[in-house]
């Protein structure tokens, strides 16, 4: 739920900046006839549908468990991130692209700029603040490690797109500005265009970048090391376990862990002890992980989980 309530407060963030950045630089790029606004001007309108099926993506995934989906609808938010990504890559940098080489090709006459310039400033602006709030979200949930570390091993898509996206935005608005004063500076208007092409390699570059994190997510992530790290320390101190051979995660959703624990029970151990040994386990992980929403415990002796490993050691 923490992470539900900030990815929330970033998407609409991000949503209420790019509605009115994309009709701003629509009108700009109107005035000015400049292709770099144009291309920004699409490429907030790209954002902005991308918040929005984040948010629907959420929605979704909020759905409970049902029978044709035991673990819930959590990961259908990570089926939307990738979606997001395609979407950057063909609407944002495929158009951006595209708009920048027929620019190029065929040069607008130039034309006064200053309407350009007050929307790039005013873009700026609001996109800065989407991403001081998209930072802000991310920050918390660093936990001490470095950026990039985070990024890779996040498990909420909606805080590092946003953070993805604004960042590219800004960096759209500089190469749009830079654009803009150098066409009118030279006087030669394909630099505008040549500008928009940058836009769309940049877009292009965060693209391919995100579909690699979504992609992860899709095909199903493990639990963070410290989460691991416990379930091995709560299950090494549990009396009547004598070897832990493996413990499984797989994350369902941000906030949400499946893990599966085999382990070596103590020989002399009767039926009815070990059920109410595994009761207490799960209790104990419960409380310690509230993220561990499904615990799967089997006991399984050392000598044939070892057995069974080693095919897939040698596949390997």
């Amino acid at each position: 739920m923490p992470h539900e309530r900030s990815g929330n407060l970033v998407l609409y963030g991000a949503l209420g900046a790019n509605v009115g950045i994309a009709v701003a630089k629509f009108v700009a790029s109107a005035i000015t006839g400049s292709s770099s606004m144009l291309t920004e001007g699409v490429h907030s309108l790209v954002d902005s549908a991308n918040q929005m099926l984040l948010l629907y993506g959420q929605k979704r995934a909020r759905r409970p468990p049902d029978a044709a989906h035991p673990f819930g609808y959590g990961r259908e938010l990570y089926f939307w991130a990738f979606i997001v990504a395609i979407l950057i890559f063909a609407g944002g940098a495929g158009l951006s692209v595209y708009e920048g080489l027929d620019h190029v090709r065929h040069p607008e006459p130039l034309r006064d700029p200053t309407v350009a310039y007050v929307v790039l400033v005013v873009g700026a602006a609001l996109e800065g603040a989407s991403w001081a709030i998209a930072v802000r979200a991310f920050d918390s949930g660093r936990r001490g490690r470095r950026w990039w570390e985070s990024i890779r091993q996040s498990k909420d898509p909606a805080n590092f797109i946003v953070l993805f996206e604004d960042s590219a935005a800004l960096i759209g608005l500089a190469l749009a500005g830079a654009g803009i004063w150098a066409s009118h500076h030279y006087g030669d208007p394909r630099l505008d265009g040549i500008a928009s092409i940058a836009i769309g390699l940049v877009l292009a570059g965060v693209a391919m970048l995100l579909a690699r994190e979504a992609k992860g997510l899709l095909i199903g992530e493990s639990a963070d090391a410290t989460i691991i790290a416990t379930v091995w320390r709560l299950l090494d101190a549990q009396p009547g376990i004598t070897a832990v051979n493996h413990v499984r995660t797989v994350h369902t959703s941000p906030d949400a862990v499946f893990v599966a624990i085999s382990a070596d029970f103590a020989d002399d151990l009767p039926m009815g002890k070990a059920e109410l040994l595994i009761e207490a386990l799960e209790a104990k992980m419960k409380a310690a992980l509230p993220e561990l929403t499904s615990i799967y415990i089997r006991p399984e002796r050392r000598q044939d989980a070892l057995i069974q490993r080693r095919p897939v050691e040698a596949e390997g």
